[in-house]
């Protein structure tokens, strides 16, 4: 009488007739939940994860698939109800590598965590930046210190003292991984992990080097000159490619990213590129005009003011904000007038402003006016 297996739908959690799709994501889940880097010394989680990949073998294949959906396991296993042995006869569990098939279907995955000897980009650095309000509008050069890792000048990188070269790991043979198996009843199971001789690195140093104790790198502190350019703005970033923490195994640096701080200003805001100000004018002034002397980020400027100017009006100069960070042409200036009302009047100065409000009356003050007109509609 055949052995019971279980069926390889069930053993994926899966519908039978399930999709190809359906069946790599319900594989891609199972293996991250089974693998053994995932699941160090439990038994239970190894042998759970060979059944996965002896079912993922067979439904991922169309033409085992078909048959084992036609005539279940003797579809795939024709010692099967013959006293065969088990899902090793089927699913390729001969020196099965379980690191491999998981580092295949996941691009790496844990595998190439492990792999220590291959070239890696270095980490990048972070700086804050502050800036006045003048120096991010038309750009300028700061100098920043920066304390980064650098290639050991001595050993240029390689970690072995000058004269000598570092050798290949006889353990690993310079893969910077070891490969182990372990035989059970479904097959041979192999795996592999990080070569302990060598650390993952694939190479043996002898005799280190001086400088940098073997490492291949030193850490420096240095002054670099930033380029800031003009227009830009507080919370902007600056990239510096290359100026990182270096490389190792022979991979590029990281870069800088510099993040610019801009110190509020006494008299402008900024609004994208354009810049606002508030200037206060007397009641004189805005009511017979005048020639206002106006401060922008370029220095002072000349603005007639019309006669009749009413408070908050904002008036614009055009070409006098901030740089585009392209080059390109530039914002505005706007002025709003803030009409300050004089204290502390003399009796002979109220005089003269009581005779004055007689002589115009109420026809030269329209929203007064019109204020009062639609008070007296709401009282009706």
């Amino acid at each position: 009488m055949p052995e019971q297996r279980k069926d390889l739908y069930e053993v994926l959690e899966l519908q039978k007739g399930a999709s190809e799709e359906e069946i790599k994501k319900a594989y891609r889940r199972l293996a991250k939940k089974y693998h053994p880097d995932l699941n160090p010394g439990n038994k239970e989680a190894e042998e759970k994860m060979k059944e996965v990949n002896a079912a993922y073998e067979i439904l991922s294949d169309p033409e085992k698939k078909a048959r084992y959906d036609q005539f279940g396991h003797a579809g795939v296993d024709p010692s099967y109800g013959a006293g065969g042995g088990g899902y090793a006869q089927y699913g390729g569990f001969e020196d099965f590598d379980l690191g491999s098939i998981f580092d295949s279907f996941f691009g790496g995955g844990m595998g190439a965590q492990t792999r220590r000897n291959g070239p890696r980009r270095g980490e990048n650095i972070q700086v804050n930046l502050n800036l006045t309000f003048e120096e991010a509008a038309f750009g300028c050069e700061k100098e920043i210190t920066v304390n980064r890792v650098e290639k050991c000048p001595d050993c240029n990188g390689t970690g072995a003292k000058p004269g000598t070269s570092a050798e290949t790991c006889p353990d690993c043979h310079g893969t910077g991984q070891v490969k182990t198996t372990q035989r059970t009843v479904f097959g041979v199971f192999s795996s592999t992990a990080p070569c302990s001789r060598c650390h993952g690195t694939g190479k043996i140093i002898k005799e280190p080097c001086s400088t940098c104790r073997g490492t291949g790198s030193v850490r420096k502190s240095r002054m670099l000159t930033v380029k800031i350019p003009a227009g830009i703005d507080n919370g902007q970033t600056i990239s510096m490619r290359g100026e990182g923490h270096a490389g190792a195994n022979g991979g590029s640096p990281g870069d800088i990213y510099v993040t610019v701080n801009v110190k509020p200003h006494a008299l402008f805001k900024r609004r994208g590129q354009d810049v606002m100000i508030e200037m206060p004018v007397t009641f004189v002034q805005a009511t017979l005009g005048a020639e206002l002397t106006v401060p922008t980020i370029d220095g002072k400027v000349s603005y007639n003011m019309p006669e009749g100017t009413q408070p908050d009006t904002i008036f614009r100069i055009r070409g006098k904000g901030i740089p585009n960070l392209n080059g390109r042409g530039r914002g505005d200036h706007y002025v709003k007038v803030k009409i300050e009302i004089p204290r502390n009047l003399n009796h002979e100065q109220k005089e003269i402003l009581r005779k004055f409000d007689d002589s115009i009356g109420d026809g030269q003050y329209k929203e007064k006016k019109g204020f009062f007109d639609k008070m007296k509609d709401l009282f009706k």
